[in-house]
């Protein structure tokens, strides 16, 4: 039996609107489990049901083998780390990471060399009696964590932890948070809607839509191996090519011409520019003039407009040339082993050999 297990939570606000609709998840012990969607599908609604903060409608939640629903929101042992530090500004670090210990009547040598130690996790053990308003916002998060932590609790999660820091310490803050709940063995339910951080610290990743399940997956298979159209589109971009009597031709090329797809779509990088008329044994080829390129240094962006659509190619390593021209003519390579069919339901169809 999986460590948390979550079957079929199901969240009725109105008669009409339900947050969750038979959501079904499992998390082992010491994984690190990300609820990925956009707002309002559902994850911080499902991590709140299983801190204690809302019940559910209908549905269980076992952590280790213990019902929680019948278990107060304070006995259940949960670390949380929330979205806007809520560290307190009259308590020094130190004793706002000792404030959980206090009701837990913990005695006062253990309460600090526990603080102690959560602070030296975080790297925080200089600052412990700072003020929080003399604070970076990473450091303040930091708190945070070490708060969640130091109560030794059997399930830290976490509610878009990261949001209000800037683009580059919210990489470097992700990365520490996987370091230290993989050096104190944890299982982790961290809640985002931001694909990147998602894939670059989970060890699992569910999907959630209009409150359900899309998929659960590791970040690999979210990718690379999306089951839905909307986890296609959520999870990193795409092309949709445009159907039409040009698509079907072409489709019928690489034998796919009779598969029900409503949606054939590629990612960016599977796709291979070339400056004149090329071949791929395994795919088909594409005549296009280029209408934009954008440069970003590792990477460039061209898009280019063909008889299916405008298409856009990632180009790892584009040194540095001034690229493609607007209005100039290129071929790209379409692999068949790279499209992705969907069907009316957006779900994915299967491609054989």
């Amino acid at each position: 039996m999986a460590y948390l297990m979550v079957e079929k939570a199901t969240k009725q606000f109105t008669p009409t609107f339900k947050a969750l609709d038979e959501v079904s998840v499992s998390v082992e012990k010491g994984e690190f489990f990300t609820l990925l969607g956009p707002s309002g599908c559902g994850k911080t609604t499902l991590l709140r049901a299983i801190a204690g903060f809302s019940d559910l409608t209908i549905g269980n939640i076992t952590l280790a083998g213990t019902d929680l629903r019948k278990v107060p929101p304070h006995q259940r042992d949960i670390g949380m780390v929330f979205q806007d530090y809520a560290v307190f500004p009259h308590l020094s670090v130190f004793d706002n990471v000792a404030f959980g210990l206090k009701p837990r009547k913990v005695a006062e040598a253990e309460r600090k060399a526990r603080v102690e130690e959560a602070l030296a996790t975080v790297r925080l053990s200089a600052l412990a009696e700072r003020m929080p308003a003399a604070m970076s916002g990473g450091q303040q998060q930091r708190i945070g964590i070490a708060r969640a932590m130091v109560i030794k609790p059997r399930l830290l999660l976490m509610d878009e932890p990261l949001s209000n820091l800037d683009a580059k310490l919210r990489i470097e803050l992700r990365e520490e948070i996987r370091d230290i709940q993989k050096q104190i063995d944890i299982a982790a339910i961290y809640v985002t809607h931001d694909q990147e951080e998602a894939l670059a610290i989970s060890d699992r990743i569910c999907v959630m839509s209009g409150g359900h399940v899309e998929q659960v997956g590791s970040p690999q298979d979210i990718y690379g191996n999306p089951q839905t159209l909307f986890v296609a589109n959520f999870v990193g971009t795409l092309n949709k090519f445009k159907n039409g009597t040009e698509l079907s031709r072409l489709l019928q090329s690489v034998s796919l011409g009779d598969l029900m797809g409503e949606t054939w779509t590629i990612r960016p990088e599977r796709l291979v520019l070339a400056d004149g008329a090329g071949s791929l044994g395994s795919g088909f080829v594409l005549n296009g003039t280029v209408r934009k390129y954008t440069y970003l240094g590792r990477e460039a962006h061209v898009l280019v407009e063909t008889g299916v659509g405008d298409l856009v190619v990632h180009i790892s390593n584009p040194g540095r040339s001034a690229g493609q021209h607007t209005g100039e003519p290129v071929s790209v390579l379409v692999p068949r082993e790279a499209l992705m069919g969907f069907d009316s339901a957006g779900k994915r169809i299967a491609i054989g050999g």
